[in-house]
């Protein structure tokens, strides 16, 4: 295995260990300022992962959610979601996730996404695909909208946003919409059992390792607009085959 997925891999299974002995226990949970729920595990599991990384990569630098950046000697940086999904994580919920990528020169070339209490694990490396669990995996090939699972992480997230009339748009132009939010919304995309999600809100950190793990499934990262940036605010994962469909809806066009 490729020495960075290895590294990557190792400092998610830390931080899983982490995430599980605080999973289900009666954790005080904090508002940052963003209005965005943080707890201890949040804190914990980002220190393991910057203890794991740390000393084999001496000279990158790391953007984590929780602890900010640090730059590093060179232009390669971890980006690091320690728990994504910690609403879910919060309430029990198994669903979340954290999430890792390496960013060099300004490209994503490598994500983890470790889902630890369903034993879950995606990884890809700029490249050499993406697999789940040690097996190879492909976007679907649905190429009609009118077929296609549209995925939604919350109706209010979308509804509060001017993206929502297009939303609603998109609704009508494909043939099932489903709420799964976060990381595991991502990993349906990913594996082929749906053709979009789209995310309205998010950070970095939320689809750093999401934007390599779909490209090299074969399938398609960007935002509203079209762009593929991490940078922007929002985004749009598909399996390739409807993304302009999705993205032209999505701009009125």
């Amino acid at each position: 295995m490729d020495a960075i997925i290895g590294a990557a891999i190792e400092a998610a299974k830390a931080a899983g260990e982490v995430a599980l002995h605080y999973f289900r226990t009666n954790l005080k949970v904090e508002t940052k300022g963003d209005r965005t729920p943080v707890t201890q595990a949040d804190r914990e599991c980002e220190a393991k992962i910057i203890e794991v990384l740390s000393p084999r990569f001496p000279t990158y630098g790391f953007l984590g959610e929780e602890m900010g950046e640090r730059a590093g000697q060179v232009n390669a940086r971890w980006i690091i979601d320690p728990i994504d999904g910690t609403k879910n994580f919060i309430r029990g919920i198994p669903f979340f996730a954290t999430l890792i990528a390496l960013e060099e020169n300004g490209e994503i070339t490598a994500g983890v996404m470790s889902a630890p209490a369903i034993n879950d694990l995606l990884y890809a490396r700029k490249g050499q695909g993406t697999f789940a669990n040690g097996q190879q995996v492909r976007v679907s090939d649905v190429d009609d909208l009118s077929k296609a699972m549209l995925i939604h992480g919350g109706l209010k997230d979308l509804k509060v946003r001017p993206c929502w009339g297009p939303f609603l748009r998109l609704v009508d132009a494909t043939a099932r919409q489903r709420g799964f939010g976060d990381a595991l919304g991502h990993s349906i995309v990913i594996s082929g059992q749906a053709e979009v999600t789209l995310e309205p809100e998010i950070k970095p950190w939320d689809v750093a390792a999401t934007k390599i793990l779909v490209t090299e499934a074969g399938g398609r990262f960007s935002d509203f607009v079209g762009s593929p940036s991490i940078y922007t605010g929002n985004a749009v994962i598909s399996n390739g085959r409807v993304h302009e469909a999705v993205v032209d809806i999505l701009q009125g066009r």
